[in-house]
């Protein structure tokens, strides 16, 4: 295995621990440590490679999943917040109003799409913010 495989694949465990934990405290030094990295070297290859800041990456996966969660309408703003990892209802609502352009309630009261959920998913997952870096073009 060549060593920028190896990095790879220790980024991507920190971004599978993302997944899997993004309602938990996480933060630079504990990712850092799953990729056996230094923190401003972790955040600066994960930046390099992923093409958004950890944190931006986990704020997007937090907001994904509360867009799962507000289609379900069996729970209200403020337990999806915390659900997904928020302490605060302002910061959840600012955030989710940043990435997708509508608030969490309006988000919830849009008539639901009819098409597959694959599609779905597809049509309404959040930008990375418009930072990531567009990939050179061949």
């Amino acid at each position: 295995m060549t060593p920028r495989e190896d990095q790879n694949r220790r980024l991507l465990r920190a971004r599978d621990a993302m997944d899997r934990d993004y309602a938990s405290e996480l933060d630079i030094p504990s990712l850092a440590r799953v990729a056996l990295m230094s923190p401003a070297h972790f955040s600066r290859q994960f930046t390099a490679t992923f093409g958004e800041t950890p944190h931006r990456y986990l704020q997007r996966r937090r907001i994904e999943r509360a867009m799962t969660l507000l289609r379900d309408h069996d729970r209200s703003v403020t337990e999806v917040a915390l659900a997904v990892g928020y302490d605060s209802l302002g910061t959840f609502s600012r955030t989710f109003r940043r990435v997708t352009g509508r608030t969490p309630s309006d988000f919830r009261d849009e008539a639901p799409i009819a098409a597959p959920g694959c599609v779905v998913t597809r049509w309404t997952r959040p930008s990375s913010f418009g930072e990531a870096p567009q990939p050179p073009r061949p």
